[in-house]
């Protein structure tokens, strides 16, 4: 029997990149395929050549007592219920971010990620690019002395599909992007956020419905500051997916355009340093390394109990726009 028999919720396109992965593997087997749409469900089990039941809920396909992970690839809104039910079930999780629609939410699948002692994981690839990690270690070793100041610019025209639920977003950029930059950032730098001030704004002739742009400043635990700027309706000139880097240090700068390899500009008598391009593999990266972790019994990297201050800090910026003041975003108060 495999070690781990997953049932699949949600079949939108990401799910595609998903099943590649998740199939090519020895110790996985597909149990359950779930989805609202059952013609989705059914084309993604022909696609991968499943032979696995299709489901129009979780609660039919836990109800045949094989699954024990389940993947949960549906919108925001539907993870406190899908995750809490698989939880509740008896099954690890591994999702996609965020880790929930409110911290309020996030918060109660904590509690039961404790209650019941299963796991929760947050897909958080962008902590697998090679750049990322070797950019990571060098801040580690000094390379560019104390960090001071962290500048992250993402600016891409990505228009929402008709039918899909970034458009109807109050806050698509935040909610839905930002996550991966502010996760980034804290694990880049080692350091966890305590506070931001926010303004977010939807700009001219923007295809959204709510603001597709959004300037933020951090205050880190460390004493420096991370500033983000992005939009998702930006006109020319676009950065790549990863976003253009600035890390300040004492003893040096580094630059990096979320792509290639890093540069460091280096104050004098310092030595330089030769960076390694490799090419990246992110999401199939973070499932092979979570997957592997849960199966030597490890702690996966992007487990949730971690993952929730990445998401207070994408809360805490949209609570701070919508009152306009600094609003502190961790430690989290208690309920």
């Amino acid at each position: 029997m495999a070690r781990f028999r997953i049932a699949v919720v949600g079949c939108g396109g990401v799910s595609h990149y998903w099943l590649l992965t998740l199939c090519a593997r020895a110790d996985v087997e597909i149990v359950a395929v779930v989805d609202a749409a059952p013609e989705r469900a059914h084309a993604a089990v022909a696609e991968h050549g499943l032979t696995c039941p299709v489901f129009a809920s979780l609660e039919e396909a836990l109800a045949l007592g094989e699954a024990n992970l389940v993947v949960n690839l549906t919108p925001p809104p539907f993870h406190r219920t899908i995750v809490g039910a698989a939880l509740e079930a008896g099954c690890d999780v591994f999702g996609e971010k965020p880790l929930a629609a409110t911290i309020e939410e996030a918060r109660e699948l904590l509690d039961l990620v404790g209650s019941t002692g299963r796991t929760y994981v947050v897909m958080q690839q962008r902590r697998f690019l090679s750049h990322a990690r070797v950019l990571r270690e060098a801040i580690a070793d000094g390379r560019i002395g104390t960090p001071t100041e962290i500048g992250v610019d993402f600016f891409r025209s990505h228009p929402p599909d008709s039918n899909g639920f970034l458009g109807q977003m109050e806050s698509p950029l935040l909610l839905d992007l930002a996550i991966h930059h502010f996760d980034l950032v804290r694990f880049i730098t080692g350091v966890d956020a305590l506070s931001v001030y926010c303004h977010e704004f939807n700009p001219k002739e923007s295809p959204y419905r709510g603001a597709a742009a959004a300037v933020c400043i951090f205050e880190l635990s460390d004493g420096s500051v991370f500033s983000f700027r992005g939009s998702w309706s930006a006109k020319g000139a676009e950065t790549s997916w990863g976003a253009s880097w600035r890390i300040v240090g004492t003893l040096g700068t580094v630059l990096w355009d979320g792509e290639g390899p890093p540069v460091a500009d280096l104050a004098a008598g310092r030595e330089e340093w030769n960076w390694i391009d490799e090419p990246d593999t992110d999401q199939a990266a973070c499932i092979e390394a979570t997957l592997d972790a849960l199966a030597a019994g490890e702690i996966p990297q992007t487990v949730a109990t971690d993952n929730i201050k990445s998401l207070a800090m994408v809360t805490g910026a949209v609570a701070s726009a919508q009152e306009g003041r600094p609003v502190a975003i961790w430690p989290l108060e208690p309920r």
